[in-house]
């Protein structure tokens, strides 16, 4: 295991408010992810979660340039805590590079299409949206060579853009290097394979990053322009055909600050009705003290937007802050939590682990994570347990409140297992974490590794929490199913009572769905007696 090059607090990442001239302006978050370098993102709903497919930046000081050949997958279901779900492609075979993804769902499998380099595309699929994703073919899917293409001189066959529509016609959008270098072409049923020849789409000072998303029955082409008016920004035309018709609209979102005026790559996509633009900059490099020039341009990080569309269908532009959005849900602590989710670090790496996912690895002394709006709830947190491994002699966890040097609410002692994937869960007392908090977990303890953390969980007094009691009344009513109802609509953020998202969560799933209500529901019809939280 390799220490990673950072140790960021977040008082160094830099804290940029940028204006940009414009009316009805929308917000971002930068960076959302800090164990890797990372860029060109692919944003997809799935399982009510949101997944993000990126580039990922390896930097070789003595060969510097664009040298990813794998593919990173990270998602949310908060918008702030991120699951690091680790490399779920890398190129092999006819491909050496894999450039730009970008994921659909159809045929109730996962397509990936991806770029070996600027020279062709090939595609890998999935049955799941982590992967692992495998080629499909051994082979490139386009080329310069495809029909259609017509590949004039210095054309790049990469960044492909997929796009399902609503009758389940799926396209593919690519190319690169010039104003007429736009291509679109359709796939077969079976997504693996070509339909027809591609055809051309003209759009003003075109350069790279090709995409096409549908909002109310409306084609929106975005791309990156070139550099001949300034830094790149991302600019889109609209049409009532996905292949045919684009006017231009503008810019929707500018060169982002503490990108050095380099290149840019977005996503625009919905999630829980909501639509996002995804792109990159390179704030973490800076943070992390890279140099100007190659250690900066080949270092990106992902960030997220809001999109927020006119009355006329054409979208507001961009105004970037360094934390925009606002967090969808708390973080339940009252069930298990996997430790490669979270909204920062500092010095820690990720790893596969033999009990499924991921776990936290490289920890080593003054490490920390952070996890965004944690709900103790009025009665609190009476003990918190972490599963964990390790092949020395391990540590501590000091359980800390809002800063990684905040209150301290317990401390859980971690011996050595014999095996850094050897599991056992440590237990300590915790008094005092009440309320919502961004909850920091820092790692103290000698020299070199101290240990693994696979997941957490705290526990409160059960006897405090009536599950389905929403409104704090002690009772389970028709009042406490109308608030669920308002709740999973959107209608509310929070319930009356000060534990009502803990007690709203009645599979224990950690997240207020659908399941959460039919249950409630089923317990008022009086067809069960207790809910599947209280059976865990």
């Amino acid at each position: 295991m390799s220490k990673r090059v950072k140790k960021l607090s977040i008082l160094l990442v830099v804290c940029i408010l940028v204006s940009i001239s414009g009316i009805n302006t929308v917000f971002a978050d930068y960076p959302i992810f800090y164990q890797r370098y990372t860029a060109d993102p692919s944003g997809i709903e799935a399982n009510g979660r949101l997944y993000l497919y990126c580039s990922h930046d390896v930097y070789d000081p003595s060969n510097p340039g664009y040298k990813m050949n794998d593919i990173t997958c990270i998602s949310t279901d908060d918008l702030k805590n991120w699951t690091d779900h680790g490399e779920v492609f890398k190129a092999s075979g006819w491909a050496s590079l894999s450039w730009a993804p970008t994921v659909v769902a159809k045929n109730n499998k996962y397509y990936m299409y991806f770029g070996n380099g600027g020279g062709s595309i090939g595609v890998a699929v999935s049955d799941s949206p982590t992967g692992p994703f495998k080629d499909a073919l051994g082979k490139a899917l386009i080329t310069g060579s495809t029909p259609g293409v017509n590949a004039p001189s210095g054309f790049w066959c990469f960044d492909p853009g997929a796009f399902v529509d609503d009758d389940g016609q799926a396209y593919v959008y690519f190319g690169g290097n010039g104003e007429g270098n736009t291509r679109v072409i359709k796939l077969n049923d079976d997504m693996i394979s070509i339909k027809g020849s591609a055809s051309q789409i003209v759009a003003p000072i075109f350069f790279e990053a090709s995409l096409l998303h549908k909002y109310k029955g409306k084609y929106y082409f975005s791309y990156s322009t070139n550099f001949s008016k300034g830094a790149a920004t991302i600019d889109y035309m609209m049409s009532d055909n996905p292949m045919t018709g684009f006017q231009y609209k503008g810019t929707v979102l500018a060169n982002p600050p503490s990108n050095e005026g380099n290149n840019n790559h977005q996503c625009i996509f919905s999630y829980k009705n909501n639509w996002y633009i995804a792109y990159h900059n390179r704030a973490l490099a800076i943070a992390n003290g890279a140099s100007s020039g190659d250690a900066r341009t080949y270092q990106r990080n992902v960030c997220i937007d809001k999109i927020t569309y006119n009355a006329d269908g054409t979208m507001q532009k961009v105004n970037i802050t360094k934390d925009g959005l606002t967090q969808l849900k708390y973080v339940n602590p009252y069930v298990v939590n996997e430790a490669e989710t979270m909204a920062q670090e500092s010095g820690i790496n990720t790893e596969a682990c033999n009990a499924g996912g991921r776990d936290v690895c490289n920890i080593e002394n003054g490490d920390w994570v952070k996890v965004r709006g944690v709900d103790f709830g009025s009665a609190g947190a009476t003990s918190f347990d972490a599963s964990v491994a390790s092949a020395n002699s391990g540590g501590s966890i000091e359980i800390r409140l809002d800063s990684a040097d905040g209150k301290l609410v317990g401390t859980c002692n971690v011996a050595g297992t014999g095996d850094w994937q050897k599991w056992v869960t440590k237990s300590c007392a915790v008094s005092g974490a009440t309320g919502v908090h961004d909850l920091y977990l820092k790692f103290t303890g000698g020299s070199g590794y101290l240990f693994n953390i696979n997941n957490w969980k705290f526990n409160t007094q059960a006897s405090k929490i009536v599950y389905g009691d929403l409104d704090g009344s002690g009772d389970i009513n028709a009042l406490d199913f109308s608030l669920m109802k308002q709740f999973i609509l959107g209608s509310i953020t929070k319930f009356p009572s000060a534990d009502g998202i803990t007690a709203a969560d009645l599979d224990g799933s950690g997240s207020i769905d659908s399941l959460d209500y039919i249950l409630l529901k089923e317990y008022l019809l009086g067809k069960r007696t207790q809910f599947p939280v209280e059976i865990k």
